[in-house]
């Protein structure tokens, strides 16, 4: 009979209590936790992407390309939390197709490159128009290497000789073969391997090639290993005659390799040309926006990765390039210009 009576009395208790917490609410509080809700959802969609993978085709496994590709890749994992890794490849021309087949989302290749792409010339039998540009990064200098011993000194000294130029169809290679012929020498005139970095060493410490053609950010690792072991010249290209040769190849630039970069006691002169970031014309405007964002808010990382990087600055980002901007990319350039 007690606890027939006390089951009412408990629950009329606790309605009372229930609708005194109601009253006590006040709307000003609730408008606020409907606002901070508001401003989670805002924050958590600025620290996502549109894209749930983000695959980076770099180059080969010891060069900058993949050093500052791997690099970047773990910042957007960190800022982001997309599932993006890197790719080793054969570099520029196989990026470039990479990316126009929709096999990877963004690519690091050199300008010349990238022009032939644009226009549909070379290794591109029509004008690539699926790929947009984020950045200009940094040089990538041409450094041709022979020994002491082998008596070569300009690049007009390598007419038949046996040379690396770098992985059939990359940004090396490329470049290799434009400037040989800009000196009068075709592949007619040399015994030509198709050799990457690191091949290309092994090639010159065994004495199967007499010079190789290393085209990246200095310092290039596997040239760095090289020097322990052989007397290493770096070959000069004659700059009045490279002038010549960027009036209708404006992707080049003169370019000197700093004294004591690999041992040398004064600086060599020599060409390079701009390294591009591509992605895909399907990226979102925002997602180019974010990825462009982090790539420049986290350039001391990528400095620390590879000393390459020091050449990657807002300033120049838009100097020189040669595909169509991507426009989540114009959109922060000229937000940061504004400012």
């Amino acid at each position: 009979m007690l606890n027939s009576l006390k089951s009412p009395l408990l629950l009329s208790a606790m309605l009372s209590a229930a609708l005194g917490l109601t009253a006590c609410s006040s709307p000003s509080s609730e408008g606020s936790d409907t606002a901070s809700a508001d401003s989670a959802a805002t924050d958590t969609a600025a620290d996502k992407l549109d894209t749930k993978f983000l695959t980076i085709a770099t180059g080969g496994a010891s060069g900058p390309y993949n050093i500052i590709g791997t690099s970047l890749s773990e910042v957007y994992v960190k800022t982001f939390g997309v599932n993006s890794k890197t790719q080793t490849t054969g570099a520029s021309v196989e990026n470039v197709n990479l990316l126009t087949q929709g096999k990877v989302d963004m690519v690091l290749a050199l300008s010349d490159v990238v022009t032939d792409a644009v226009e549909g010339k070379n290794n591109f039998e029509q004008p690539i128009t699926n790929i947009q540009q984020i950045a200009v990064l940094y040089p990538n200098v041409v450094q041709i290497v022979t020994s002491k011993k082998s008596g070569i000194k300009n690049i007009e000294d390598l007419r038949g000789k046996r040379i690396a130029v770098g992985d059939q169809g990359s940004g090396t290679e490329v470049n290799a073969r434009t400037l040989l012929e800009g000196f009068g020498i075709t592949y007619d005139d040399v015994t030509v391997d198709y050799l990457g970095f690191a091949e290309a060493a092994d090639g010159m410490k065994a004495g199967k090639i007499e010079a190789a053609f290393f085209s990246s950010g200095l310092p290039n690792s596997s040239l760095m290993e090289l020097e322990q072991g052989l007397d290493l010249q770096i070959v000069t290209i004659n700059q009045d005659k490279l002038k010549e040769i960027i009036a209708t190849k404006p992707y080049f630039k003169t370019f000197e390799i700093p004294a004591g970069t690999y041992g040398n006691e004064t600086a060599v002169p020599t060409a390079a040309i701009m390294n591009a970031l591509l992605v895909s014309s399907d990226l979102s405007e925002a997602d180019g926006y974010k990825l462009t964002k982090a790539l420049f808010e986290n350039l001391d990382g990528l400095k620390t990765a590879h000393q390459a990087a020091n050449d990657i600055s807002l300033e120049t980002a838009r100097d020189g390039m040669v595909a169509p901007i991507h426009p989540g990319a114009k959109k922060y350039y000229d937000e940061q210009a504004a400012k």
